[in-house]
């Protein structure tokens, strides 16, 4: 994920004499990476600068103006610059330091069905708020962060997230029915209209806050709803400090699409005691800009605090993991400007070290202490010989796997295919929904989600979901896949299998042109096509491709039940192949066929689909007639297969006349066979 925050602002947190260019340089060397820096002029004519900084995934304690102050107070110092912390509002800001509410309350209820659905949950009501514009100084820190200024209340409320790193929602306390709050589990097909005025249809299974009379107001981690939204009359609100469960967040955001700020910080889990400093904090906020009174006592529920971590490590360990010496000093300096309490034991040259709430999630080892001591210390300083270089031999067919793999995506997306990429695991509704048997299917112990269940067996089930999901936005829709597939196998990890598979919702002809062309592509002549049954297709429109009685891959039309089950609003036509086939069989450069000068004459026949398979149709063909030299199944149409035979000679254009009579030879083999 990648923040903007302003040199200005850092500098409300940050005491340092390093200039804008200096902090991107120093930074981007030992910490966060500063992808880019832009001067800027506020409206006022001051001079500031934006940055532009990665996060990596497992740093979300770091996406915040402090938490960027914090990485700086212990990296500058390594280049000779002053850095250190103004202020620490995790430490400074807390529920014991305020004064307790007194007085009449303004009724609040908050309840939580299942602790699951949040770590922690705050909640306030406040009276007496004025809706107006911003302050000057909020409005354009907010502004030059690419967030939109909106009122003083909601801005505070994106403003509290970009400086402490704590996402919070602000409701009208009026629209709030019953002034309750029930936190619970989503039903499926529920809906709510979020604040940009759109309507969400719920997968199910999601984390709601409804109000008393079960509306649901909030859609967690992602948007509030437009029913509670602060308004130019809104006069009390309700101050939510949430810390939601992230997989639940980031299962609902992929499920439907919507993706806000607070989602990138939710689904990364921020701690959970983060929560009483933003709080307190925020309150502050809105008492000065917007003339809030608190007017309840502040809720926290907070079923499972996180417990404190130490970890203990040898100085020695520290010194053989980076290959140098390093003062216990140094490295005590560095952990403690991270946030970590740092005790060091000087008879055992051990440290044992404190993990900050922030870091528990991604502090465990001691391998972790090393790796912060090393990135702050500067890999850059860190000895640059390399070890012994090993040639090691790609493994047998890789190359060629690839070789192949590329000339079948280059080929199908230059005649307009689009290629997908859809997860190997799958919903059991999906497997279901395409009448195949779950119990054939590796379940998930440990799976995030309902929606990521199952390994799939099978690509097509994800193909006919991108087909349901796109229908209405193009007339034509074509998707491919390549990809693995997995089978269980009794005591041991599952059989893992190449496929390719396509998708369509043109006709059967289409996708049987767009195969034929790709097996051409890739120089495999020696095909024959079959009658098949398989369960999912319209039994007449569907055929095996085969190799020496070998099918390595079908075409076929899904069933019009299966239509429906999947609400598909039109026909659907559906292609899979072995990929390890395809590779066995290709020829990477092609056999020169000299060009035959002489014509070429077709004649089409009509066979019944129930009376020989087309591959024995095809042998007994290429035994009767020596001028024969293709034979292609042009479509099927009510139980009748219309065949056409390409006749031609090396020696002379051959007449009609003859290519009829080479033809009224099959017919008659065909007759006695048919007898």
């Amino acid at each position: 994920m990648n923040i903007k925050i302003t040199y200005n602002w850092l500098l409300e947190y940050l005491d340092t004499d390093a200039d804008p260019y200096e902090i991107q340089k120093y930074l981007s060397l030992c910490g966060p990476g500063v992808e880019r820096i832009e001067k800027v002029s506020t409206k006022g004519g001051l001079t500031d600068y934006v940055f532009d900084i990665e996060i990596t995934s497992n740093r979300v304690d770091m996406a915040s103006v402090f938490g960027i102050a914090q990485e700086a107070q212990a990296i500058l110092p390594q280049f000779g610059k002053k850095a250190k912390l103004r202020q620490n509002p995790l430490t400074e800001l807390r529920f014991k330091w305020m004064e307790k509410f007194s007085g009449e309350a303004l009724p609040l209820i908050l309840k939580v069905e299942d602790k699951k659905f949040a770590e922690r949950l705050i909640v306030v009501a406040l009276s007496n708020v004025t809706i107006q514009p911003s302050d000057k100084l909020i409005k354009e820190r907010l502004e030059m962060c690419d967030e939109r200024s909106l009122n003083n209340v909601v801005d505070i409320s994106n403003y509290m997230r970009i400086a402490i790193g704590q996402p919070c929602h602000i409701f009208d306390y009026d629209e709030v029915k019953k002034h309750t709050m029930i936190v619970r589990e989503s039903t499926k097909g529920e809906k709510i209209m979020t604040l940009d005025k759109e309507t969400v249809t719920l997968p199910g299974k999601d984390i709601v806050i409804a109000d008393g009379e079960g509306n649901l107001i909030d859609q967690p981690g992602i948007m509030g709803g437009f029913n509670s939204s602060i308004q130019k009359k809104t006069k009390n609100i309700i101050l939510l400090i949430p810390v939601f469960n992230g997989a639940m967040v980031r299962r609902t955001a992929m499920l439907t699409g919507k993706r806000s700020n607070a989602v990138a910080y939710f689904e990364k889990n921020i701690d959970d005691d983060r929560a009483e400093s933003a709080t307190v904090y925020c309150l502050n906020l809105l008492k000065q800009y917007a003339g809030a009174k608190q007017a309840s006592p502040i809720e926290d529920y907070h079923p499972t605090p996180s417990k404190k971590k130490t970890i203990e490590v040898n100085h020695q360990f520290i010194e053989s993991r980076i290959g140098i010496k390093i003062k216990p000093a140094e490295c005590k300096r560095i952990l403690e400007n991270l946030g970590f309490h740092t005790r060091y034991d000087i008879r055992n040259t051990k440290y044992v070290i404190t993990v900050p709430t922030p870091r528990l999630r991604d502090i465990d080892i001691p391998e972790d202490i090393v790796e912060e001591v090393a990135r702050i210390y500067g890999y850059h300083n860190l000895p640059n010989s390399l070890p012994p270089m090993v040639n090691v031999d790609p493994q047998e067919g890789v190359e060629q796997m690839y070789e192949i793999q590329r000339k079948i995506k280059y080929f199908l997306k230059h005649i307009g295919l689009h290629e997908s990429m859809n997860y190997s695991m799958i919903s059991k509704e999906l497997i279901e929904n395409m009448n195949l048997d779950v119990k054939h299917h590796l379940k998930i112990s440990n799976t995030i989600s309902e929606e990521l269940q199952y390994m799939r067996t099978s690509l097509l089930p994800s193909l006919v979901q991108n087909i349901r999901e796109n229908q209405g936005k193009k007339d034509i829709l074509r998707f491919f896949e390549i990809a693995k597939v997995y089978y269980p196998q009794d005591k041991d990890l599952p059989k893992e299998i190449y496929k390719v598979a396509i998708a369509t919702n043109t006709s059967f002809a289409d996708l049987k042109g767009i195969v034929e062309g790709l097996l051409s592509e890739l120089h495999i002549t020696d095909y024959e096509l079959q009658n098949a049954k398989i369960h999912i297709f319209s039994k007449n429109e569907v055929v095996d491709f085969a190799i020496n009685d070998s099918v390595f891959g079908s075409v076929g039309k899904l069933s019009t039940q299966l239509q429906h089950k999947n609400n598909l609003k039109s026909s659907c036509y559906l292609a899979s192949f072995d990929l390890i086939s395809l590779i066995q069989n290709a020829k990477t450069i092609s056999q020169y066929q000299p060009i035959n000068p002489y014509a070429t004459i077709k004649l089409d026949l009509n066979i019944r689909a129930d009376a020989v398979t087309f591959q024995k149709l095809s042998q007994m063909a290429k035994k009767t007639s020596k001028l024969l030299t293709h034979i292609k199944l042009i479509d099927t149409f009510k139980q009748t297969h219309n065949v056409r035979f390409y006749f031609s000679s090396t020696e002379k254009n051959l007449t009609e006349k003859e290519a009829l009579a080479e033809l009224q030879k099959i017919k008659e083999v065909l007759g006695s066979e048919l007898e």
